[in-house]
């Protein structure tokens, strides 16, 4: 085995597959940790082959003892801190959202508190929800300060709560804010929407996605693959980047879907509406923590999305 072993807290969701996926290709056999057992996005993500290098525990990220235990019995060296519950669930259930958002990145963070003699770095997911629709765009990498989601409000204490880590405890962490996720695994969420046109027009079906406006969008395998990368660089400090991902209107994501599905042609539709964040973020910090990043067009990306959907069905 390569030297180090990476844990994975939400391992089970969109960006947990494609950072599992990203840490097979470095050559490790990376733990998954979740409480969930739906398997359909590890399905979709790895071949048969990788889920077969993939180390499933079952767990909360709430319960200190258990993500303590998994960290301990598989002798892992890097942490990427993925569990929460997004926007539309955490709505529905703040309480609940509280205890795994930000609960949930304390448990973490004392756990590798308590082991710095073996683990090396902590990667973790923050968000674009730290920022709210007045923030300048492109929205600056010091970060937002009201975000108008509750599910913001936890993203950014997290950052906070990593930096006094950091000052009091020598806890070292790189947080990545991902914008709008595109990809194949991603089916759920405030900004999924376009994931499920591209999974619907594989498919040969029309669709309606329920907002337009300017966003920024991430192809899933890059996002993953920064996040096993910042696991790694994550030796110094408590930083927060924003993910260089790539600007473009409803108008454009619906043109690249068209033309990687041409037999759904005027049957993909969004609805009117931005989304309650800047346009577009600043994103020149991470390439320096991580290394080099070329971050997928949005035509490749929607077609190479919609091409894995066609191959998987």
């Amino acid at each position: 085995m390569p030297e180090g072993r990476t844990l994975v807290t939400g391992a089970l969701g969109c960006l947990g597959a494609w950072t599992l996926k990203a840490l097979l290709d470095l050559g490790e056999e990376p733990v998954g940790y979740d409480l969930g057992s739906d398997y359909a996005r590890l399905q979709l993500v790895l071949t048969a082959d990788e889920r077969g290098r993939v180390t499933l525990v079952e767990g909360d990220v709430t319960d200190a003892a258990a993500v303590g235990a998994a960290l301990d019995e598989h002798g892992v060296t890097n942490v990427v801190h993925l569990a929460a519950l997004q926007v539309p669930f955490v709505r529905a259930d703040p309480e609940r959202g509280a205890r795994v958002n930000v609960h949930g990145t304390v448990v973490v963070l004392e756990a590798v508190k308590a082991r710095l003699n073996r683990i090396r770095g902590l990667a973790y997911a923050s968000s674009t929800a730290v920022y709210n629709a007045s923030d300048s765009s492109p929205a600056p990498e010091s970060g937002g300060t009201e975000p108008s989601t509750l599910y913001g409000v936890f993203k950014l204490a997290n950052e906070g709560t990593a930096r006094v880590y950091w000052m009091d405890d020598d806890v070292a962490s790189i947080g990545i804010r991902p914008y709008v996720v595109y990809g194949p695994g991603r089916d759920q969420g405030l900004t999924s929407g376009p994931s499920v046109a591209m999974a619907a027009a594989a498919r040969g079906d029309g669709s309606t996605i329920a907002y337009g406006g300017t966003a920024q969008y991430d192809y899933a395998p890059d996002v993953g693959r920064a996040f096993a990368l910042a696991a790694r660089a994550a030796s110094e400090g408590a930083h927060v980047s924003n993910f260089p991902g790539v600007p473009a209107t409803m108008r454009e994501v619906v043109d690249a879907i068209e033309a990687a599905a041409p037999t759904v042609a005027g049957k993909v539709f969004w609805e009117e509406g931005q989304l309650p964040f800047p346009e577009a973020l600043e994103g020149r910090h991470l390439e320096r923590l991580i290394g080099p990043m070329t971050p997928t067009s949005l035509a490749d990306g929607v077609r190479a999305t919609i091409d894995h959907f066609r191959r998987t069905a």
